[in-house]
């Protein structure tokens, strides 16, 4: 794979994994809403650590600096 995250787009997916999973713990959200949270969080967190976004290859999108 290669990579087509910037490190701005993984911060902020982590951050927003953060977040989801505070809101769980505190019982913020609760019941289906959660789990589906929670799924995104994983997606977030999966896609932050391996720096490719499927979504950003369907839509031709990369924000990811070129070393030259």
């Amino acid at each position: 794979m290669k990579k087509n995250m910037g490190v701005a787009d993984r911060t902020i997916r982590i951050i927003a994994a953060l977040i989801i999973a505070a809101l769980y713990y505190f019982k913020v959200v609760e019941g289906t809403l959660a789990y589906v949270l929670l799924a995104l969080a994983a997606i977030f967190l999966l896609t932050s650590f391996v720096s490719f976004c499927p979504l950003y290859t369907l839509f031709g999108l990369n924000t990811c600096k070129v070393k030259k």
